[in-house]
């Protein structure tokens, strides 16, 4: 049997949200090492399209003792902004990480901790935090293979500008940050636009004379813990409410973009040859998204009132346009979509970790990212804590919590074989 190389630690995945983790027990002197199977901070790098530009402001990145240092802190880093951030990030202590390196196989090994098997040797780790995050798998529903294959369909991961598109309309499915932004992008360059809007919420931006971000942390409401939320589940599942940083930052309402010339229909039902079906749920779904606007407007009137802070007075809400009638079919051949774009999120893959730490729909178990089975981690996903868990906001704080667990454990671990 080949002899394993042995670490304290193994990351897998050099994000944004490993590296932090790979930061704090560098400081402790555990020995570790992060495996990245394409290079680090890859998705920021290459998962993006090219007007890509950060939803929440800059001053809302906070990765370890490397705050944003820039000069417009409420403004939006645009993506070469962001991997020049990401990158001094690591310049700054120099990480130990094997890029282009793809680990295979984590499990549970017979003299206690883990082996990990990887393309570029195998290792034996007494502990592993798993940061690979949450989009290794872009979601395109099966129905997508019935569509006529002459219509292009890509998804959103692979989308980089108008300019890829096959000329004609294009249809967008689904309304989360993605779907949205890109739907702005295509029809900023005066493209035919069709967007199938799902249940996804929207935020304001600016909001009483302040961003609406600004007024939900001073609120408290991106310290609630998953814990303290009154309906952890949907927390947990819900898609982020969609608005831009685009051209220093505004509010995306749909309703608008359909005055403007965007053709919307409510969720996709089914796809066959040129025939596209729809939920008859656009309305309820632009409600349920003005429903999330307007709680958050309400909150933030709230707090105004209740501390006695002199601010702008609010413009009323006003729903400025509504669906004649419900299009639940359409010929996508004779209305000229020649492409769709699926926007509808992605899907972790978890095959590769062998260890007890799922339940039965296939989620990790954890509590703050710990799991019960010893030496076992999760970061960088959503809801691990706080709001701010999968993004800049709030990893630190979560990399600070395990990084104390994982020098607790192994101070025990090397108190006993000492």
């Amino acid at each position: 049997m080949t002899e394993r190389a042995y670490l304290d630690v193994a990351i897998i995945g050099g994000g944004q949200a490993g590296l932090s983790v790979s930061y704090y027990l560098g400081r402790a002197g555990l020995r570790h090492m992060v495996f990245e199977r394409h290079e680090k901070f890859h998705s920021w790098r290459v998962n993006r399209w090219d007007s890509f530009c950060l939803v929440t402001p800059n001053w809302q990145c906070r990765l370890p003792d490397f705050p944003y240092r820039g000069d417009d802190p409420d403004g939006f880093m645009v993506k070469d902004e962001i991997t020049d951030y990401l990158d001094a990030f690591a310049a700054n202590f120099e990480p130990p990480i094997l890029e282009h390196c793809q680990v295979t196989r984590v499990a549970p090994a017979p003299e206690g901790g883990y082996d990990v098997d990887t393309s570029q040797g195998n290792y034996h780790a007494a502990q592993v935090v798993i940061a690979t995050g949450g989009y290794d798998n872009p979601i395109v529903p099966p129905y997508a293979a019935q569509l006529d294959p002459e219509i292009t369909q890509i998804h959103s991961v692979d989308y980089r500008n108008p300019e890829q598109i096959p000329q004609g309309a294009t249809l967008i499915v689904g309304t989360g940050q993605s779907g949205v932004q890109l739907m702005e992008d295509l029809h900023l360059k005066g493209r035919e636009v069709h967007l199938a809007v799902g249940p996804a919420p929207r935020s304001p931006r600016e909001y009483r004379g302040r961003d609406a971000t600004d007024w939900l942390y001073d609120i408290g409401h991106y310290n609630i813990t998953i814990d303290q939320h009154p309906d952890p589940l949907a927390a947990v599942s819900k898609t982020n409410h969609y608005m831009s940083g685009r051209d220093g930052g505004h509010e995306i309402d749909l309703r608008k973009f359909a005055l403007k010339g965007v053709t919307l229909y409510g969720s996709v039902a089914d796809m066959a040859g040129g025939s596209i079906q729809f939920l008859p749920d656009l309305e309820q779904n632009l409600d349920d998204a003005d429903a999330s606007y307007i709680g958050i407007r309400e909150t933030i009137d709230a707090y105004i009132a209740e501390n006695g802070i002199n601010a702008p007075e609010a413009t009323p809400f006003e729903k400025l346009w509504r669906p004649a009638q419900e299009t639940t079919e359409i010929d996508a051949k004779a209305l000229g979509i020649t492409s769709v774009i699926w926007a509808i999120g992605f899907k972790p893959d978890y095959s590769w970790i062998e260890a007890d730490v799922f339940d039965a729909n296939g989620r990790p178990k954890y509590t703050r990212g710990i799991c019960d089975v010893d030496g076992v981690y999760f970061i960088g996903l959503g809801w691990l804590n706080t709001w701010g868990s999968g993004r800049f906001l709030g990893i630190d704080e979560d990399a600070q919590h395990l990084s104390q667990a994982i020098i607790a454990r192994a101070g025990k671990a090397y108190q006993r074989a000492s």
